[in-house]
């Protein structure tokens, strides 16, 4: 990069990962705090003659805005999941393409716990409970809600996130279920150190014996409403749904139906879809009794959000010099780039 290649950032992101690219760019940020709609970002692309996009999960990324710049080829996405880039695309036209896997893994653990725990003993409820003056006394059967300790735990994809979720469930002393694609011994292994013996079984027994079951599967033609009608109808009535992976694996009309006819507990989700969702979605009806959401704040803590703009960061520079970005998505999706 003799010149100075212009990066288009569609958000405004953490000090730390701008900072990398000023080092070396033209940087270009959108001002709103609402990212730009498709068509503006194809125009801001093509007007700006952008040699690399610094995107998220918000933004769809397809041949149009690659096409958009002939001076496009680097993008990277603040994100670990990459269904919003279409990769076929970036690789026909040697597009460089990166994420964020494992950075924020942890992170988004600890949020999953924290819907987990919400759910199960009516937090967000109990907060309402105060606020709206209703706490007149200490009662015996006032906001039960129930047990997470030596409860069990079914964990839907025993990937990086699935088994750091898992592995906090030892300080619960949980019976942890896991499903996947084939047995993941090596994430086996990881949780026996922490004293978890976790058991592979198929995702109908997963549900029919889980009395918490927690989503941590990338969104693929095949994970695509993995939870559906059928699935949730196999759930324990008093079972909690944790999802802080990616709202359209879990069919929202047959969610609300399963809410609406106490086939299980509580939904307890960090995702949705749509996404985002309005207050005036049959889904919102069930709040706070019956749902729990945030607006996928999943890896939303100050250390992890700046780690994630810095590997960002480092992935556009990689693709503008020409060099496999550090953490590729064509690597992780098994893709060759032309």
């Amino acid at each position: 990069m003799s010149d100075k290649a212009v990066v288009y950032l569609t958000r405004k992101v953490p000090e730390d990962g701008l900072a990398v690219l000023e080092e070396h760019c033209e940087v270009h940020v959108w001002p709103d705090p609402v990212e730009p709609s498709h068509e503006r970002l194809v125009e801001r692309v093509a007007e700006l003659e952008a040699d690399g996009l610094f995107c998220n999960v918000a933004d769809i990324v397809d041949a149009a805005v690659m096409d958009a710049s002939p001076n496009l080829r680097a993008i990277g996405t603040m994100s670990v999941g990459y269904d919003h880039i279409d990769l076929e695309a970036a690789a026909e036209r040697g597009i460089a393409v990166g994420h964020t896997p494992g950075v924020l893994a942890e992170t988004t653990a600890d949020l999953g716990w924290a819907l987990l725990m919400a759910g199960a003993r009516r937090i967000v409820e109990a907060h309402q409970h105060v606020e709206n003056d209703e706490w007149k006394t200490w009662g015996p059967t006032v906001l039960l809600g129930r047990d997470v300790h030596e409860a069990t735990l079914g964990v839907v994809g025993l990937g990086r996130i699935g088994t750091e979720f898992a592995r906090r469930a030892a300080g619960f002393d949980m019976e942890v279920l896991y499903s996947h694609t084939s047995p993941n011994e090596e994430a086996e292994a990881d949780l026996a150190e922490y004293g978890i013996d976790a058991e592979y079984c198929e995702l109908e027994e997963l549900l029919d014996r889980s009395d918490f079951v927690s989503l941590h599967v990338p969104l693929l033609e095949d994970t695509y409403q993995l939870i559906g009608e059928a699935e949730l109808e196999r759930m324990n009535d008093d079972a909690i749904l944790v999802n802080t992976a990616r709202g359209e694996i879990v069919d929202t009309d047959a969610l609300v139906n399963a809410l609406e006819t106490d086939e299980i507990r509580h939904a307890a989700l960090d995702v949705s879809d749509p996404e985002p969702i309005g207050s005036d979605h049959p889904l919102m009806a069930h709040a706070p009794e019956k749902l729990t959401i945030a607006p996928h704040i999943g890896s939303a803590s100050m250390e992890t959000r700046s780690e994630m703009a810095v590997m960002t960061a480092e992935n556009v520079l990689a693709g503008l010099r020409g060099e496999t970005p550090p953490y590729s998505a064509f690597k992780d999706a098994g893709i060759e780039k032309n």
